[in-house]
């Protein structure tokens, strides 16, 4: 991959309030790290890394760093990661991995197809990317931009597997070769889509029990239900003696007069009948 141009400069304000300031000022904080030095704070200008970035033909960035104001203002380093706002897609950060021109190193190359499949064009199959990507080491250098794979011999069962991909000199792709890339697949007929859809229903866990919002006075309809329950669990049965001890419920009507007498034990009565008839 050809390398291109990029400013920064030494990163003074740190933390969280640094960071802030430097992208209002139009700048974008970054970070270098490598096997040659330690890791080091950087800025660089915004504008010049979002064009960078938006000109790219893949992801795979190899820039050559003019460090301005530092005792290694040369820097040769891959693109790691880059980390842009959720919403406006601005760049928040960017990650450098410093590399020597000699030190190998391993990246995600994306696979590109030319040519119209046979299987496609004659056989109405469907061209299917097994894997977007696969993973090349040699020399920065070396690596392509991207990977291209000629698909016009496929016809429908057929596939171009890891190790049918040529390489450019000096670039090893990493990996099972016995792994399809890309292929062209058989097209789904109606009944198929059906029995898919009905094993995906199948496979759909059991109905979600919904919580009805209760209606106006549910609520308070049942309070009274439950404590006019409370009141008649609590209140004597009629005629019943209150228990010992215990104060009467308010507003219970007063036992009624000869209560007493008529819930006396009969054996009490039968004595005085006795001595009636002597």
């Amino acid at each position: 991959m050809k390398s291109v141009s990029l400013n920064a400069f030494p990163r003074t304000l740190a933390r969280r309030g640094g960071a802030k300031k430097l992208r209002s000022g139009g700048r974008v904080p970054a970070v270098i790290y490598g096997r040659q030095a330690q890791p080091q704070n950087l800025e660089i200008n915004s504008r010049e890394i979002e064009d960078l970035i938006h000109h790219s033909v893949s992801e795979n960035l190899l820039v050559d760093l003019a460090v301005k104001e530092d005792s290694r203002p040369k820097r040769l380093a891959l693109v790691q990661e880059v980390q842009h706002h959720p919403l406006s897609g601005k760049v928040l950060h960017v990650d450098f991995h410093e590399i020597a021109e000699n030190e190998k190193v391993t990246v995600s190359v994306p696979v590109e197809t030319t040519g119209e499949a046979e299987g496609v064009k004659t056989e109405g199959g469907v061209l299917e990317h097994v894997l977007f990507k696969v993973r090349a080491r040699g020399l920065a250098k070396d690596i392509p931009e991207f990977l291209t794979v000629d698909v016009t011999h496929l016809k429908i069962g057929q596939a171009v597997h890891l190790g049918e991909i040529q390489a450019p000199p000096g670039v090893e792709l990493i990996g099972d070769k016995h792994i399809p890339v890309i292929a062209v697949a058989a097209p789904r007929t109606e009944e198929e889509e059906a029995a898919d859809a009905a094993a995906a229903a199948e496979a759909v866990p059991g109905e979600v029990e919904m919580i009805k919002e209760k209606k106006e006075g549910e609520e308070e309809g049942a309070a009274p239900a439950a404590k006019g329950a409370e009141k008649g669990a609590a209140a004597p049965a009629k005629g019943a003696a209150p228990a010992k001890g215990a104060a009467p419920a308010k507003g219970a009507a007063a036992p009624a007069a000869g209560a007493e007498k008529a819930a006396a034990p009969a054996g009490e009565k039968k004595p005085a009948a006795a001595a009636k008839k002597k």
